[in-house]
Order: structure tokens, then sequence, then C-alpha cells
């Protein structure tokens, strides 16, 4: 049997499995967003899960996170073409949620 780390699937869902990623990747479909819109659209995270979720698709590479200098500093977050390469799953499940739940 082969390992997972050579299975697509296995590894598309470690990047995805976790909970509250792929609401995170759906809100940032539309554009960037601040952390402070993130956390308002996700009803129930925690500013710590956010937090973790947020560097941990950094580390991966599906989101790019963007510090704009003033009064005060000002962090955005936004897909990377890795993250937008993730949409037609999201619009699938989409499809999916509305057709079958």
């Amino acid at each position: 049997m082969p390992e997972k780390a050579s299975c697509p699937i296995a590894r598309a869902a470690s990047i995805v499995g976790n909970r509250w990623t792929l609401l995170i990747l759906r809100d940032l479909s539309g554009g960037s967003r601040r952390f402070g819109e993130l956390q308002t659209s996700l009803v129930g995270i925690s500013p710590k899960t956010l937090s973790d979720r947020l560097k941990t698709l950094e580390r991966q590479g599906v989101v790019h996170r963007s510090e704009h200098r003033g009064a005060p500093v000002r962090i955005t977050y936004e897909l990377t073409p890795k993250g937008s390469g993730l949409l037609p799953v999201l619009e699938s499940l989409r499809t999916y949620g509305e057709s079958y739940l």
C-alpha cells in the first residue's frame, strides 16, 4: 500500500481537512481581509484558533499575510495562487451542500 504522502488526496486533505480552514478560504475568496473581518464572519472561532489556522495556511503557501505600515499597522490576508487553486473545491462543496444538505 502506498504511503499517504504520495496520495494527492491525502496531501490536499492535510491542508483543507482541519476545522475552519474551508471557511477561512471561503472568506478570502472575495479578496483580502483583515483579521477582525475574518473573526466576525467566522462565528464561533476563537482568536487563537483563527491566528493558528492563518499561520498554518501561510506556512503551507495557501495564504499571504501583508503588513501595511501606518498608525496602527494594518495586517491583511489574501489567497495565494496555490490558495486560489482550491476555489473549485469550495464551489463543488457549495453545490453539494445546496443539492443534498
